[in-house]
């Protein structure tokens, strides 16, 4: 097992080798000795600026048929405590805690895993400590077996929508609700940052409507009046089961 970390102008601000040593960045030809202090892999330069056409390379590359995408600036992987009502570090190394993961979507007959979307405890329903039809993010995803690719044409709304594919091929994935990143999203300068704007996702997520239509893919109507339009989809899974 592999673990992969793609980063973009951001060599000074990376923190997921602080928590996982063996990860391994992967970084564009332009920028590679920034990187020489970790632990790196030299993509080429010609698919930067489309991170869903950085993810197919690694995965394709790299990855074959078991492995983990992470972002970099992870800074902590949070379980939480039901007793004390309160979010805490996991109990294991964090590789090992990505060991078992892989383990489960083995015994779940997934081909995709990942963890909760969310930090909050309204996300987390303890006595559903595992889902099979809800989307995981692109800053975790373990793959095993999985032949599909991400879809180029809709870099902002990569994940999404390999987590739609996924579920529309091999109906299930993994994803435990019951742990969660600690890291910093949208707040890091480089990486997707460096050339996201608010036209860029309005038009993503247009396209991504159109792709699986509104009954699979939606914004909130709650936020549609607002100024700041609502780029986060609603994803709704038309496949029964947890």
């Amino acid at each position: 097992m592999e673990i992969y970390s793609p980063s973009y102008k951001r060599a000074k601000g990376v923190k997921t080798h602080l928590l996982i040593p063996d990860v391994i960045y992967c970084v564009h030809e332009f920028e590679k000795d920034e990187y020489k202090d970790y632990n790196i892999i030299v993509m080429p330069d010609n698919i930067r600026g489309n991170i869903a056409r950085v993810r197919n390379w690694i995965k394709d590359n790299l990855i074959k048929d078991k492995g983990l995408i992470i972002d970099d600036d992870i800074e902590a992987i949070k379980v939480w405590d039901i007793k004390n009502n309160k979010p805490i570090l996991i109990d294991v190394n964090v590789v090992e805690f990505i060991e078992k993961g892989f383990d489960l979507c083995e015994q779940f007959g997934c081909t995709l895993w990942g963890v909760n979307i969310l930090g909050d405890k309204g996300s987390y329903r303890e006595y559903t400590p595992f889902s099979l039809n809800n989307t995981v993010s692109g800053s975790f995803m373990g793959f095993l077996n999985n032949e599909l690719t991400f879809d180029e044409t809709i870099p902002l709304k990569e994940d999404y929508d390999f987590c739609i594919q996924t579920l529309n091929k091999y109906r299930k994935l993994l994803r435990l609700n019951y742990a969660h990143l600690i890291k910093k999203d949208h707040k890091n300068k480089g990486g997707c940052a460096d050339y996201r704007t608010v036209n860029k996702e309005v038009e993503q997520m247009d396209l991504f409507i159109k792709k699986w239509g509104s009954k699979i893919v939606r914004v909130d109507k709650k936020k549609e009046n607002k100024k700041t339009p609502d780029i986060n989809p609603i994803v709704n899974i038309p496949i029964k089961g947890i």
